[in-house]
């Protein structure tokens, strides 16, 4: 079921958005070669508590850590670990949530460690400007399919694949509500947004093809090409969208 947030429901959306780009803040300042990635896990999940939040993704469905840690060809759900050491040269997408009064907030950013390839880079730019080409013009009564086919068209205009097998999604009371927010489609199809709804839109960008192989938790790029992530909450508004996950 598709929920629109009253007034009061959307601040404390506002502050879950919050406390999520604040963790993401904090633990970019700790991104470098040497790091582990449950040491950035740490960094985030004492950061959230410290806010009065929780982590949002510790023991979601059984997921064992506070956030996902996904390197290169992981495209999302990478599992942080104490020997997963970070290289120069990789990059690294880095997904959190935070859950306080009762709503939750999502968003990812795939960051760069050290000095990386500009191939890399650009697949990074690319995926950022794929979420802002998704929200343009998007308010009360655009289509859901609107968002796919605007973030499909820019990734693939630039020579990249968007994964088809995991999705944006509703956002609040659950980390992940109604509706499936997917990265591809045809513009005017879909349901129509309201005002008051809630959505974490998620570009996942490929380097090569968009097929991925699953095991467990972890989700990478069968021809082991690099993938991007990034992801923000949002608000739909009469005339527009509010990041509620923003920290550029």
């Amino acid at each position: 079921m598709i929920t629109v947030k009253t007034p009061e429901q959307i601040e404390k959306m506002r502050e879950a958005g919050r406390i999520t780009a604040g963790a993401l803040r904090e633990v970019e300042k700790y991104i470098r070669p040497g790091i582990s990635t449950l040491e950035l896990d740490r960094i985030a999940h004492d950061y959230i508590i410290s806010q009065g939040a929780k982590p949002s993704f510790l023991h979601y469905h059984g997921f064992p850590a506070s956030i996902c840690a996904s390197i290169d060809d992981v495209v999302v759900h990478g599992i942080p670990k104490k020997d997963i050491i970070l290289q120069e040269g990789q990059i690294i997408g880095i997904d959190v949530g935070a859950y306080k009064d009762g709503y939750h907030g999502d968003a990812a950013r795939t960051f760069l460690v050290g000095e990386v390839s500009e191939e890399k880079k650009k697949l990074v730019e690319v995926t950022k400007e794929c979420f802002f080409e998704a929200i343009k013009g998007l308010k009360d009564g655009s289509r859901l399919g609107d968002i796919g086919a605007r973030v499909q068209r820019h990734a693939e205009k630039h020579g990249y694949s968007v994964v088809r097998v995991m999705v944006g999604h509703g956002i609040g009371k659950q980390m992940h509500e109604d509706p499936e927010v997917p990265n591809y489609g045809i513009e005017g199809s879909g349901i129509r947004l309201k005002a008051g709804m809630t959505i974490a839109i998620e570009p996942m960008i490929n380097m090569g093809s968009y097929e991925l192989k699953l095991r467990g938790w972890d989700a990478r790029t069968v021809d082991g090409q690099p993938s991007a992530h990034y992801e923000n909450t949002v608000l739909i508004c009469s005339d527009g969208v509010e990041i509620l996950t923003k920290i550029d």
